[in-house]
């Protein structure tokens, strides 16, 4: 047996291992992305349509469909996050009933994308005659992202002090009253954060909407509902598959560049929305 000394070494060792095995992973990943895709970068790149399949020209349109359908879905998931957020936090009273609503959302939130794909072909495609939509798209992406976004939500609302509620009760405040003047304005940083987060996983997304939203080559800008659109995810895969033509592999490697710094973006938005919402709830 070692002495508790050396446990403690040994084990603050193993920690630190395991960190920089798991930083030099993302390291390596994000630095291979960046030395390759930089090259591609200019601005004619992110500001002309693509041609050749791909294999010429820029990403404007896949920069745009991309934005598209996932901004529509965050603002489809928004409101039903907070929605489904207040009824748990101040409608439902039974811990039984509570467990079941956050067991539900852990559950959908551990479903394979894929899985969310192949509900939108059976439901939209085949059975609604939808075909090819990118709002379609934007409402699979919801759902994906709608778990994110009210456990993020409950959980800024579970920690809001009970005094807030109590004190707003004895001053004639009904339910309603009391969610919308206190409980809501004080966990909105839960929700944008949430919400952001979830923009930034769906937006690299490529299963869900492959066969509902998108078409490789050829979408512009939609002009109905009912139109595809062309995505960064989409549009790499359709490179890859073109990996022995140096132009398309170049392009790949720039379309992927780019798709890590929307991911990027969205994920230091919820990161200074969550401290500069927080900061005006304290206030």
């Amino acid at each position: 047996m070692f002495s508790r000394a050396t446990n403690e070494h040994i084990f603050a060792a193993a920690t630190r291992i395991a960190l920089f095995i798991s930083v030099s992973i993302l390291a390596f990943l994000l630095g291979a992305i960046i030395l390759r895709g930089i090259q591609a970068i200019s601005l004619d790149f992110l500001f002309t349509p693509s041609r050749s399949f791909g294999s010429s020209g820029g990403i404007a349109y896949q920069i745009l469909g991309s934005l598209l359908i996932v901004l529509t879905a965050g603002i489809i998931a928004a409101p039903i996050a907070l929605g489904a957020s207040v009824y748990r936090s101040e409608y439902m009273k039974s811990q039984r009933a509570r467990r079941v609503f956050d067991l539900m959302l852990y559950g959908l939130n551990g479903v394979p994308s894929i899985i969310f794909g192949l509900f939108g072909l059976i439901l939209f495609v085949n059975i609604f005659g939808t075909g090819l939509s990118w709002f379609v798209g934007a409402i699979i992406l919801a759902t994906m992202m709608l778990p994110t976004a009210t456990l993020a939500t409950v959980n800024a609302m579970r920690g809001i002090d009970k005094s807030y509620r109590e004190n707003a009760f004895a001053l004639g405040l009904t339910r309603e009253q009391t969610a919308l003047r206190i409980i809501i304005p004080q966990s909105l940083h839960g929700l944008v954060t949430g919400v952001l987060i979830g923009l930034a996983r769906a937006i690299g997304e490529t299963a869900p909407i492959m066969f509902i939203a998108t078409a490789f080559s050829g979408a512009t800008v939609p002009a109905s509902l009912h139109e595809p659109v062309a995505t960064l995810p989409t549009h790499i895969l359709a490179l890859a598959q073109q990996a022995a033509d140096p132009a398309a592999l170049k392009n790949a490697w720039g379309a992927s560049f780019t798709l890590i710094a929307l991911v990027a973006l969205f994920s230091l938005a919820a990161f200074f929305a969550r401290a500069r919402l927080t900061a005006y709830s304290r206030r």
